[in-house]
């Protein structure tokens, strides 16, 4: 069974300090194709309105889901849906927070929509790794590290951790506070559940 894909968005390309996991299929986001080929990986799907992919990293694709320039959806939003159709059940989205910070922000919003609450997502950025939390994640991470909780889009509600220096209980992060930022690994293994709303977690690296 397909179990993991990679998606490489767009924008500035990515710059990486931590090797990416292993993944069973590769989607890139219009000039995510380009990105994806700097950095020794086989496109299997190219996804956007290729108004910005070079005329190499197009040729590179397997298989290409081309849209009108015209859409509702960015070219991010139209590969989770790539992947979800192709019943992925995890992706890592390897991006950069460069460029454009409206794209950078639209990016992480539509990455945490509760459209997407099936795919387990990771994001890689330079220097960071991040994962949207709608209900229970368990992770280990290095003791000592740095790992921040943003609620997205609302409150985040019943907020409980494990393995933290300052553990929450049960408790609500409202969206717009510096709360949950900054908060050190304690122990290996870090657990996070959320009953209501949708948690940011941010690793860095």
């Amino acid at each position: 069974m397909i179990d993991h894909a990679l998606v490489f968005l767009g924008g500035p390309p990515p710059a990486l300090t931590a090797p990416l996991p292993p993944a069973d299929f590769v989607i890139a986001a219009d000039r995510g194709a380009d990105h994806a080929l700097a950095l020794g990986y086989s496109v299997d799907l190219l996804v956007g309105d290729l108004d910005s992919v070079s005329a190499s990293g197009r040729l590179a694709a397997i298989e290409i889901e081309q849209h009108p320039v015209d859409k509702d959806e960015t070219d991010l939003e139209l590969a989770l849906a790539a992947a979800e159709r192709r019943g992925f059940l995890s992706i890592t989205a390897v991006g950069s927070l460069g460029g454009r910070p409206d794209h950078a922000l639209g990016n992480l919003l539509a990455l945490a929509a509760q459209r997407w609450a099936g795919l387990a997502i990771e994001i890689r950025v330079a220097g960071a790794t991040g994962w949207v939390v709608h209900q229970d994640f368990c992770r280990t991470l290095p003791e000592g590290s740095s790992l921040s909780l943003l609620a997205l889009g609302g409150p985040a509600v019943g907020v409980q951790t494990t393995g933290l220096r300052w553990p929450l209980h049960g408790e609500i992060l409202p969206s717009g506070t510096g709360r949950g930022l900054s908060n050190q690994v304690v122990d290996n293994q870090i657990t996070v559940k959320v009953v209501s709303g949708v948690l940011l977690l941010w690793a860095l690296t």
